[in-house]
């Protein structure tokens, strides 16, 4: 039995990869987000921290988790499925979540 992988899109240019909100108005510039983050999606700023790469985020939930006022808000556990399903059948340990997960 044969199972191919599944036809990918990429999403369209603009458009949502995934659901972390950042609000640099909140944040105290803790670095929490820097400390727990996998993906570093965050980057330190000289007055709050900066939101660097989020197309890398594959919404964990550890920055939500982590950051005592409320700057970041992600739906955790929802992860980039489409790149560890693609890790997964191709036997990487590393998973890249965003545009690369598409291609």
């Amino acid at each position: 039995m044969d199972i191919g992988m599944l036809e990918m899109q990429p999403p369209e240019k603009g458009a949502a990869i995934n659901t972390l909100v950042f609000r640099p108005g909140r944040c105290t510039n803790c670095g929490m987000c820097l400390k727990v983050c996998p993906h570093r999606v965050f980057a330190p700023g000289e007055r709050r921290v900066k939101m660097a790469r989020a197309d890398l985020c594959m919404e964990c939930g550890a920055c939500q988790m982590n950051c005592p006022s409320g700057a970041i808000a992600v739906d955790s556990g929802v992860g980039c499925a489409a790149a560890m399903i693609k890790a997964a059948l191709m036997g990487k340990d590393e998973v890249v979540c965003g545009e690369e997960c598409c291609r």
